[in-house]
């Protein structure tokens, strides 16, 4: 009997389905994370419901565009070691403590580096917005506003044009927040995806906004286009 020949598509490689748009935005008490929910491979829709937000503590929240696999093997990582934190510490572990530890995760790895690039998004011990910014290999910086994944570049400039916020390596220092309230945050990450789901095949069907303020974490979700 003739074995059995396995025919793909000539492009076609396992870090494919990597499309997709995450955002995330900081303010004075607040901070807003929002992702695409679509998981395609080439011109192939995989899924439309996909959750590429991942809450990791209880002020923390990432979300991570690139080979899904990876990332679900990043996620449970850093499940597994902030277990392990509240177990020797008794209590949750902070947003900018789980950056440092994301960092570290990703540089321990950066010899065969996770097919992953996240953003981080919560509140500091101030009460503060942050989001962290990253790098498949760990160099992460702390800033107002971020984009990654396929539809960043065309997020990101309306982002720069609307926001502008202060680099934290000013001298002297200043906070790397934006000045929108949290509503006006929520209506800009709306906006920017509607744009870009326009224009990237990759970002599309629906869109998982995550707010983190002092309340507590609160979804909601909208539509957009299915083609």
């Amino acid at each position: 009997m003739a074995p059995v020949e396995v025919v793909q598509h000539a492009n076609w490689s396992p870090y494919d389905n990597n499309g997709g748009t995450c955002v995330a935005i900081a303010g004075s008490n607040y901070c807003v994370v929002a992702a695409d929910t679509r998981m395609s491979t080439g011109y192939s829709i995989l899924t439309r419901d996909y959750s590429k937000i991942s809450q990791l503590a209880e002020k923390s929240v990432m979300a991570s565009s690139g080979f899904q696999a990876d990332v679900k093997a990043l996620q449970k990582n850093l499940a597994a070691r902030h277990l392990i934190y509240q177990h020797q510490h008794n209590k949750q572990m902070s947003c900018p403590a789980m950056a440092q530890l994301l960092s570290n995760t990703l540089y321990y790895k950066r010899f065969f580096p996770y097919y992953a690039f996240n953003v981080l998004g919560g509140l500091d011990n101030e009460g503060k917005g942050c989001v962290f910014t990253y790098d498949a290999v760990g160099s992460y910086e702390r800033v107002g506003y971020s984009a990654q994944g396929s539809g960043s570049t065309l997020v990101i400039p309306v982002l720069d044009n609307q926001l502008r916020s202060p680099s934290p390596l000013l001298l002297p220092p200043r906070d790397a927040v934006t000045p929108l309230t949290e509503s006006e945050a929520v209506d800009l990450v709306k906006d920017v995806f509607a744009s870009a789901a326009e224009r990237d095949i990759y970002t599309g069907d629906r869109v998982e906004i995550v707010v983190i303020n002092a309340g507590g974490i609160h979804r909601e979700y909208i539509e957009l286009r299915k083609d």
